[in-house]
């Protein structure tokens, strides 16, 4: 499943998500934005950091990190990046915090004993998933998060569950679809043998419902509208697949880039899947070879 996409698409759409799983909120949360910087060191490229508003007194950044794998040298990386990024950029910042999400325990890095006191401190803070209690009684942007850990058996009802929850807040109908929405692509994910339809079908909605639909029926062109969001998100899948290749491998051949443009999104996203398992640039060029895409 691919967490990642989904978590930094609510990130961008909520950023204040990251203070409901802190349970504490910085002053102008609501100003914050969620980006991925560049740090000027090689294979240093931060995906998940809370920008403070730029128009006002310098303030604390947040760093991010979504972890669903075993990696070995988490915090070593995760340390490294996000100190010399404050390092760079001191004069914009009075103060840091990190926050890892695991959907469990059992992912943690084994080895903490050089971090321990920045973990055990009060400026990181490690989030498990699968302990943050009951989605009833999360909000329900949390509530999302946690959903991307059930298994197949309970994940439908509650879904359906967190579906008549938001159609009972007192919420924007633009914020409604955009959960529903969230919704539909996370059981997308999940249930991989299922059709977008089939999924609509299980969770008792119509493609009417959808963010999608209502937004190519608001621009009144509805088959220009979805070529035009069908682009944005393979776009936006491509940069995404291009920073997580950065991060794992370093700089990347000239031609990646120009490979990647004409891929489809199921490739991209079979390709974000299958990068973690990348320990060089010759993986990736063997993974391309063996997996060509209809569209290109």
């Amino acid at each position: 499943m691919r967490r990642d996409t989904i978590f930094y698409k609510l990130f961008q759409t909520s950023p204040t998500l990251l203070f409901d799983l802190l349970g504490t909120a910085p002053a102008y949360a609501t100003q914050y934005r969620f980006d991925s910087v560049a740090v000027k060191e090689a294979k240093f490229e931060i995906d998940g950091v809370f920008l403070p508003p730029e128009d006002q007194p310098p303030a604390t950044v947040y760093f991010c990190e979504v972890q669903f794998q075993r990696d070995e040298q988490l915090y070593e990386r995760l340390f490294g990046e996000s100190f010399l990024y404050f390092y760079r950029q001191r004069q914009r910042f009075t103060d840091w915090q990190a926050a890892i999400i695991y959907p469990t325990r059992s992912i943690e890095q084994p080895t903490i004993g050089p971090y321990e006191d920045l973990l055990h401190g009060s400026r990181v803070h490690r989030i498990y998933l699968d302990e943050l209690g009951n989605l009833d009684d999360l909000p329900l942007g949390v509530a999302l998060m946690v959903l991307t850990i059930l298994d197949e058996a309970t994940i439908p009802q509650a879904a359906r569950n967190l579906l008549d929850r938001s159609s009972q807040t007192e919420l924007p109908e633009r914020d409604r679809r955009g959960i529903m929405e969230m919704i539909t692509t996370i059981l997308a994910y999940k249930f991989t043998h299922l059709t977008r339809r089939e999924v609509e079908a299980m969770l008792g909605i119509t493609l009417q419902e959808t963010r999608f639909y209502q937004e190519a029926k608001e621009e009144g062109r509805e088959e220009g509208r979805e070529e035009g969001l069908q682009t944005g998100r393979q776009q936006e899948c491509r940069s995404l697949v291009l920073r997580l290749l950065t991060r794992r491998l370093g700089i990347l051949p000239d031609e990646i880039p120009a490979i990647l443009e004409a891929r489809s999104i199921s490739n991209l996203e079979a390709l974000a899947e299958a990068l973690f398992d990348f320990t060089t640039i010759a993986d990736l060029q063997t993974w391309l070879q063996q997996h060509p895409d209809e569209q290109s």
